[in-house]
C-alpha cells in the first residue's frame, strides 16, 4: 500500500489525513487547534502542523504530501526569510477601505470593478491579499519597508515543510517568531488555486500582475513561483515529494472529486457556491470571484454570509434542536403556503447588502405555525444559495448536479428540499475532511503521476432528487426584491 498525506491548515485548526494513494482509503489522521484571532504568528501554524503530524503517526512512510490552507491572507517575510509581522487572515476586515480605494482608483466604482474583473478575474474585497498589502503600506510603513517577499498561509507552510525541515520541535521553545524564521525566499512556491485569490495573479493568463502589486504596495516584493497541479514544491525530510498544495475551496473541490458540471454548495457558517469550469470567469459586479482550481481548470465562486446560522436562528426561535427543526420543516408543504424568509440575518455579502436585515413575508393565521416557519427558514437559506448558483450560470457554469457539503448538509430537511430549490439532483458525500482529502488526492497525483488525479470513489454518497418547485424561488425573489426597493428608498 502506497500512502499519501494531506494537510488542511484552516482558520481554526490543522488536520492531517493519511490515505491510500490508489483507493483513497483513510488509514490514520490527526489534528491540533490554531489560536483565535484574525492575525496569527505563522509559526503557530507550524507548531500545530507538527502536533497533528505526530498524532497521525508521522510522515516517514508516505510517498508524497501536500498542504491546503485557508485562502487569501498575507504572510510577509524579510530578506532573511523571517516573518515581519503576524499574518493577516482572510477574515481580517481592516483592509475594507483599502479594497474600496483600489477599485475606485481605476476610473471610479463601475469602471474600476470592470478593470479588476478583466485583469485578475475578481473584484478586490477585504479578504484579498492585495488589499492587505495596501493597508500595511499605509498603516505600518516601517513593517512594510522590511518586506522582501509576500506569500499565502499555505505557501508558507509548504515552504517550511518542503525544505526537508524536521518539525518535531517546531514552536516548542515558546518563541514563535524565532521558530518561524529563516529560509531561501527563492524556494517559495504556490499553485493556481491559491494565487487566484491574491488580487495580483490572473487565472485567465496564468501570469502575475506585478503592476497591480506595485500599485497597491508601492513596490514589488518577491512572490512565490506558481506551479502546475502535479508539480513538486519541495521534499520532506524522508525525501518524499511535496505537492504544490492549494487553497481551501480548491482543495475541497478536489476532495469531493468535483468535475465540470458539478456545483459544490458548502453550508457552514457562511455559504459557498462554486463550480468546476473549463473557462475563467470575470464578473464586474463582484458577485462571482473568478478563481482557478487545483486541476488546471477554474473555480468560479460565490460566498454568502448567511448559511447554517439561519437554521440555528430558526431552531432557537422555535426552542428546538436542529433535528427537530428538520422534522418540522418536512411536515410543512413545499413553499410553506407562501411564507417566505429572506435570511439576511447579518446583512449580506452576495448580493452586497451589508445593511440589510432578515424579513418574513406571507405571515397569516394559516402559516403562523412552527412547521411553516421551519420550512421557510430552510427554503430561504437554500434560495439565497440558489441565487449564487444563478450567478455562476450567468458566468457560463454548467450545472449537472450539486454536491452538498458542510455542517448544514447534515439536516434531513436541507438534503430533501435542496433538489426542489436547485432544480437538479443533489449528492451528499459522507461527512469528512474534504480540504485535507483534496490535499491528499493532490499528493497521490504527484506520487502516481498521470494526466489527472487518481479516481477516489464517492460510493458512500447519497443522491437526492425531487421535482423542481419554481414557485418557491419566485416567491423568494419577490420578497428579496422588496428589501432592495426599501433600501434604495
Amino acid at each position: 500500500m502506497s500512502l499519501v498525506a494531506g494537510v488542511d491548515s484552516s482558520t481554526q485548526s490543522c488536520k492531517v489525513v493519511i490515505r491510500d494513494a490508489e483507493t483513497g482509503e483513510l488509514v490514520r489522521q490527526g489534528r491540533a487547534p490554531h489560536p483565535d484571532g484574525t492575525e496569527v504568528d505563522p509559526a503557530a501554524w507550524e507548531a500545530a502542523l507538527a502536533r497533528a503530524i505526530e498524532q497521525a503517526g508521522g510522515l516517514a512512510d508516505v510517498a508524497a504530501a501536500a498542504v491546503a490552507g485557508q485562502q487569501h491572507g498575507m504572510v510577509c517575510l524579510d530578506d532573511s526569510g523571517t516573518v515581519v509581522r503576524p499574518a493577516l487572515l482572510w477574515n481580517d476586515t481592516r483592509s475594507a477601505g483599502a479594497a474600496a480605494d483600489l477599485v475606485t482608483e481605476f476610473g471610479g466604482a463601475e469602471p474600476g470593478r470592470r478593470f479588476w474583473a478583466d485583469a485578475v478575474g475578481s473584484v478586490p474585497v477585504a479578504s484579498f491579499t492585495v488589499t492587505k498589502l495596501r493597508w500595511l503600506a499605509r498603516h505600518e510603513p516601517a513593517a512594510a519597508e522590511r518586506v522582501a517577499a509576500v506569500c499565502l498561509p499555505h505557501d508558507w507552510l509548504t515552504w517550511r515543510l518542503g525544505q526537508g525541515r524536521d518539525l518535531a520541535t517546531a514552536g516548542s521553545g515558546g518563541d514563535l517568531a524565532a521558530s518561524g524564521s529563516g529560509g531561501d525566499l527563492a524556494a517559495l512556491r504556490t499553485d493556481r488555486g491559491d494565487a487566484s485569490g491574491t488580487g495580483y495573479w490572473s487565472p485567465a493568463t496564468g501570469e502575475y500582475r506585478l503592476d497591480l502589486l506595485e500599485h497597491a504596495f508601492g513596490r514589488t516584493p518577491a512572490v512565490p513561483t506558481v506551479l502546475g497541479p502535479a508539480e513538486v514544491a519541495g521534499r520532506l525530510p524522508s525525501g518524499a515529494p511535496l505537492g504544490a498544495g492549494t487553497g481551501d475551496n480548491a482543495a475541497a473541490a478536489l476532495g469531493v472529486s468535483a468535475r465540470p458540471g458539478d456545483v459544490i454548495v458548502s453550508i457552514g457558517t457562511s455559504g459557498v457556491v462554486s463550480s468546476v469550469a473549463e473557462v475563467p470567469a470575470a464578473d464586474p459586479s463582484g458577485a462571482v470571484a473568478g478563481f482557478a482550481d487545483a486541476t488546471g481548470r477554474f473555480l468560479p465562486l460565490v460566498c454568502t454570509l448567511n448559511a447554517a446560522r439561519v437554521l440555528d436562528a430558526a431552531a432557537a426561535m422555535l426552542r428546538v434542536g436542529l433535528d427537530e427543526l428538520a422534522e418540522l420543516a418536512l411536515r410543512a408543504p413545499a413553499g410553506a403556503d407562501g411564507l417566505v424568509l429572506v435570511p439576511y440575518l447579518e446583512g449580506e455579502r452576495t448580493p452586497d447588502r451589508p445593511l440589510a436585515t432578515g424579513a418574513l413575508h406571507g405571515l397569516t393565521l394559516r402559516t403562523a405555525t412552527p412547521e411553516h416557519l421551519a420550512r421557510a427558514a430552510v427554503e430561504g437559506m437554500l434560495c439565497a444559495l440558489a441565487d449564487g448558483l444563478d450567478a455562476l450560470v450567468a458566468q457560463g457554469a454548467r450545472v449537472r448536479r450539486v454536491l452538498l457539503v458542510g455542517g448544514g448538509a447534515r439536516s434531513a430537511a436541507v438534503r430533501r428540499i435542496a433538489p426542489a430549490v436547485f432544480g437538479c439532483p443533489v449528492v451528499v458525500p459522507e461527512p469528512g475532511e474534504y480540504v485535507a482529502d483534496g490535499a491528499a488526492r493532490q499528493a497521490a497525483w504527484v506520487a502516481l503521476g498521470g494526466a489527472e488525479p487518481p479516481t477516489w470513489s464517492l460510493a458512500t454518497a447519497q443522491e437526492y432528487a425531487a421535482d423542481p418547485v419554481p414557485a418557491i424561488r419566485d416567491r423568494y425573489a419577490d420578497a428579496r426584491d422588496r428589501i432592495v426597493e426599501r433600501l434604495a428608498g
